[in-house]
C-alpha cells in the first residue's frame, strides 16, 4: 500500500444465502419457470446477529435484504424467478456462522450468499463457501485480510477466496481516514488506543495507530478490553494518567459506549473515537454522562443525504419494518441486489433458465456486476472489494450522531 493517501472532499450493512427451489423439484429445463407459468423460487437467506447486543444492526440487515427481494419481485427483475429470504441468527459468533455456512452449502440448490456482519464470523465461513463454489457478498465486513490475504500489511496482496465480495470499504481505508481526521481536523496529537482483541477491533486499531504515527502523532498508551464485560475502570484510569488528548477504540458499541462513559467519569474530558462498530445510537445511550464530542467513522455517506437512497428510504418506511435499517441497511440492500443482478445475468445468458452449473456462473457474473445502487455505484475490484470508497465522520452532539465530514478516499 502506498504510504500517502488523498481525501477528496465532497459535498455530499449480514450473512445470507441464495437458495434455488424449483416448484416441485429442480429441473434444469424449467429452472426459469415452467410451462404452467409457475416461477422458480430463489431464497436469499440472511445470516446476521438477529439477537444479542448487535441485533440493532442485524435486524436492519435482514429487513433491507428482504426489501431488495420484494422489490425484485414487484419489478419482475428476473423473469421466471421469485425471490424470498430466510433469516438465520449467528449472534455474532464464528462457530454459529460456520454451522450456518455448512447448512447452506449442503443444500445443492444454494447458489449464492450475502454476509456476514462480523469479520471474525466471515473468517469461519469463507472456506465453506469457497469449497462449494458459492458466491458470498458481505455488506459490512471490513478486515482487509478477508479479500487481500494475511500479508496485505506487508504489501503482499493475494485474494484467498474468489467467491468472496463485499459492498463495504475495508479498515485500511477507514482506519487511515479516522487518523487523518483526528490529527488534521480535530487537531489531536496524543491518543490512547484501546481494542477489544477481536478481528475487527484489533485490526482497525492497528491501522489507525500506524497512520496516526505517520502523520506525526503520538500513541500515549495501549490497552485491551474484553467483549461483554462492563467494568473498564482500570483502562479508564490508565487513559487519564497518560494525559492523552483523545482515545481511539477498536471495537463495537456495547463496550465502546461504556468505555467512553467510564473515561469521562475519571475527569478526563477527552473524546473517544471509533469505527463503524460504534456508530449506533446504542453507543450514546450506553453512557451515563454526556458524551458530546465523541467521534465515529462509517462507510459511505449518510444514507439520508444520498439522492440515490431516497427511494430505498421511502420504500423501507412504507414496508412497515419494526426496526430501522441502521448503519448497514443501504449496503445490505445493495449486496442483495448485486446477487439478484448476477442471477439476472446468468439467466439471460442461458435462454431464460438457470444452468446446471449455476453456482460457478453466478460467481463469474458477480465479478462483472455494476449498477447504481442505494449507496452509489456498486462494482468490485480484482480482490472482490467495493470500488466505492466513501466515508463519513460522525460526532455526538446533543445525544445524536451528526455527520461532520464526508469524503472519497483514494490511495
Amino acid at each position: 500500500m502506498r504510504h500517502r493517501s488523498l481525501l477528496i472532499l465532497t459535498t455530499a450493512l449480514t450473512t445470507g444465502a441464495l437458495t434455488l427451489t424449483a416448484c416441485g423439484s429442480r429441473d434444469d429445463n424449467k429452472a426459469g419457470g415452467d410451462d404452467s407459468g409457475k416461477k422458480t423460487t430463489v431464497v436469499i437467506g440472511v445470516d446476521a446477529p438477529l439477537t444479542g447486543s448487535l441485533s440493532a444492526l442485524g435486524q436492519g440487515i435482514k429487513n433491507s435484504v428482504d426489501l431488495a427481494a420484494k422489490t425484485a419481485n414487484k419489478n419482475n427483475e428476473v423473469p421466471g424467478i421469485e425471490f424470498k429470504i430466510e433469516a438465520l441468527d449467528d449472534q455474532a459468533v464464528p462457530a454459529s456462522g460456520k454451522a450456518n455456512a455448512a447448512k447452506l452449502v449442503g443444500n445443492k440448490d444454494v447458489i449464492g450468499a450475502v454476509g456476514p456482519l462480523n469479520s471474525g464470523v466471515a473468517q469461519s465461513m469463507q472456506g465453506d463457501f469457497e469449497k462449494a463454489g458459492v458466491v458470498q457478498v458481505s455488506p459490512a465486513n471490513t478486515n482487509p485480510a478477508l479479500s487481500q490475504g494475511d500479508n496485505w500489511g506487508k504489501g503482499e496482496f493475494k485474494r484467498p477466496f474468489k467467491t468472496y465480495f463485499r459492498t463495504a470499504a475495508t479498515d485500511v481505508v477507514q482506519g487511515k481516514f479516522a487518523a487523518q481526521y483526528l490529527y488534521n481536523d480535530a487537531k489531536k496529537r496524543k491518543v490512547y488506543v484501546v481494542d477489544d482483541k477481536q478481528t475487527y477491533g484489533a485490526g482497525l486499531a492497528a491501522i489507525f495507530s500506524a497512520e496516526f504515527k505517520r502523520l506525526g502523532g503520538k500513541i500515549a498508551g495501549t490497552d485491551h478490553v474484553t467483549v461483554k464485560e462492563t467494568d473498564f475502570s482500570s483502562t479508564a484510569d490508565k487513559v487519564k494518567s497518560s494525559k492523552a488528548d483523545s482515545v481511539y477504540f477498536g471495537g463495537q458499541y456495547p463496550e465502546g459506549g461504556l468505555l467512553s462513559d467510564q473515561i469521562k467519569k475519571t475527569g478526563a474530558k477527552i473524546p473517544t473515537m471509533g469505527g463503524d462498530g460504534i456508530y449506533d445510537p446504542a453507543f450514546i445511550s450506553a453512557s451515563g454522562v454526556a458524551n458530546d464530542g465523541d467521534f465515529a467513522t462509517s462507510i459511505g455517506y449518510p444514507v439520508e443525504k444520498l439522492p440515490t437512497a431516497k427511494k430505498f428510504i421511502a420504500d423501507y418506511e412504507a414496508a412497515g419494518y419494526k426496526d430501522p435499517y441502521a448503519a448497514y441497511g443501504g449496503y445490505s440492500y445493495d449486496a442483495g441486489w448485486a446477487i439478484i443482478q448476477a442471477v439476472k445475468s446468468v439467466v439471460a445468458a442461458n435462454d431464460g433458465k438457470l444452468p446446471a452449473d449455476a453456482r460457478a456462473k453466478v460467481v463469474e457474473a458477480m465479478a462483472k456486476v455494476s449498477f447504481d445502487g442505494v449507496t452509489g455505484k456498486v462494482a468490485f475490484d480484482e480482490y472482490g472489494d467495493t470500488t466505492n470508497k466513501q466515508l463519513t465522520v460522525y460526532k455526538v452532539e446533543g445525544k445524536v450522531w451528526k455527520d461532520v465530514k464526508s469524503a472519497t478516499f483514494e490511495d
